[in-house]
């Protein structure tokens, strides 16, 4: 379990393929409010790292019969021949206090280079299962996970009775799915919709509505802290 006697950590992973987007924007916005509540910040651009999403069979050991990838996972992290960079992310990941999840919603979830990193990261004997559980006896149990968030519908789409119906209900297989299951303390994700609609002025006060989000979530987090 962290420790907030020193500076605490945030990792942020980022997928977006363009760096002038409003996304990777955003991102920039929250790291930059993070870094002025105290924290740490380590930032995994997936796109810029060029990160391979595919949880592949050749990044094993060989094994004789059907390839079953969680099995060798634990396998490979008890025997240390665990693929160099799901090792180094698995470390910073383990390292955060803090996890933030930026991305823009594509087909009502993540991008797909985003799920194979926690395909590939969320090793399982690393951060659920072995000597861990699930859910509150998960090994990121006592850290904290939220979701920043670019849409290409308006707000009023993802309400109750709206468009496509409320925000939660596609957010739930990630907050649940992923971040609970392994233990996290799931905050609040901060949103925001249809920037490609705004004008310059807008997308401005959108960024800052962003910061000032990201700095009461801080703040409330390292007060609990405290």
């Amino acid at each position: 379990m962290s420790t907030f006697a020193a500076a605490p950590t945030a990792l942020i992973v980022h997928a977006h393929p363009e760096p002038h987007s409003f996304s990777t924007a955003q991102m920039t916005t929250a790291a930059q409010a993070l870094r002025e509540a105290g924290y740490r910040v380590d930032v995994v651009d997936l796109y810029a790292d060029r990160w391979a999403p595919i949880l592949a069979r050749d990044e094993f050991a060989p094994v004789d019969g059907h390839f079953k990838p969680q099995a060798e996972q634990m396998r490979a992290l008890k025997e240390g021949t665990l693929d160099t960079a799901v090792r180094n992310h698995l470390d910073r990941l383990l390292a955060a206090d803090l996890l933030v999840l930026s991305f823009p919603m594509w087909w009502f979830s993540l991008p797909a280079v985003l799920k194979g990193w926690v395909d590939r990261v969320f090793v399982m004997g690393g951060v659920f299962g072995g000597d861990h559980g699930i859910l509150g006896d998960g090994a990121l149990a006592g850290k904290r996970a939220m979701l920043l968030v670019t849409t290409g519908g308006a707000s009023e789409s993802f309400q109750p009775g709206g468009k496509f119906g409320p925000m939660d209900d596609f957010l739930f297989h990630i907050h649940r799915g992923m971040l609970e299951f392994v233990g996290f303390q799931v905050l609040d994700p901060v949103i925001t919709y249809g920037p490609a609609r705004m004008t310059d002025q807008e997308r401005t006060a959108a960024l800052g509505a962003v910061g000032e989000s990201v700095a009461r979530i801080t703040a409330e987090i390292l007060k609990t802290a405290a």
